[in-house]
């Protein structure tokens, strides 16, 4: 299993986020760049996200495009993108990075 997970419960329906895309950058020294993409599946989540590239101490930007999934069931959305920006200092540990999720707020934490 990857070190780096997420998923997004949609808190307005009370169930998983579907259909969601997922970006996920690493900074370096000339800015973020994309590490890895997916979609969220039934379960509102992504396997292995970062696909083989290892998780490493450093500043991680994930960015849930939120917008097309509001748009799908025909509600508002007032975040059009969502973005978290974390640091890894332990790269061995796992790092879990939820979304809770509505068509006017948002809050995050890190999971386990």
């Amino acid at each position: 299993m990857s070190k780096l997970t997420t998923h997004i419960l949609d808190t307005a329906l009370g169930k998983p986020a579907e259909g969601v895309t997922i970006g996920v950058e690493g900074l370096t020294s000339s800015g973020f760049k994309e590490i890895g993409r997916g979609v969220t599946n039934a379960d509102g989540r992504v396997k292995e996200i970062m696909g083989d590239t290892a998780l490493s101490a450093g500043t991680y930007k994930m960015t849930f495009h939120t917008k097309e999934y509001m748009a799908a069931s025909g509600r508002a959305c007032f975040y059009p993108y969502v973005e978290v920006v974390f640091e890894v200092t332990s790269p061995d540990e796992h790092h879990h990075i939820p979304l809770l999720l509505s068509p006017f707020g948002y809050s995050t934490y890190r999971g386990s």
